[in-house]
């Protein structure tokens, strides 16, 4: 019999800043406007011994929060990676940062649910 494989995920918001320099020049992207962000991430696997689950919740909690929070109500273009901070980037910027962590990590989800926009990355 084939062990079962789960996934858990874990959300954080944040609000911040941005403006996308290669974007449309007549369009509103180029210039200064801010977004709530709402980050996903799961993480794949078989539920592990001793404890019987894939990972701590509470471990990918607090990482996906303390990410979140180096954003949070700051200007996305002045952190390194996302020079143009559009919602892949930040997918990116996420998983590169989890995944040491949560190696199991199947996939992030950033959306701007104010604006019914989101990209989820499956690394």
């Amino acid at each position: 019999m084939t062990q079962p494989i789960f996934e858990i995920t874990k959300a954080a918001a944040f609000d911040a800043a941005h403006r996308l320099p290669g974007g449309p020049k007549e369009g509103p992207y180029t210039r200064l406007h801010g977004h709530s962000f709402r980050v996903e991430a799961s993480v794949r696997g078989p539920a592990a011994p001793p404890v019987g689950w894939v990972a701590d919740l509470a471990e990918l909690d607090g990482a996906l929060k303390s990410i979140a929070a180096e954003l949070d109500h700051s200007l996305l273009n002045d952190h390194p990676g996302l020079e143009s901070p559009t919602l892949e980037a930040l997918c990116l910027f996420f998983a590169e940062r989890l995944r040491p962590q949560f190696p199991g990590l199947s996939r992030v989800v950033v959306s701007r649910p104010t604006v019914g926009e989101s990209c989820a990355l499956t690394p």
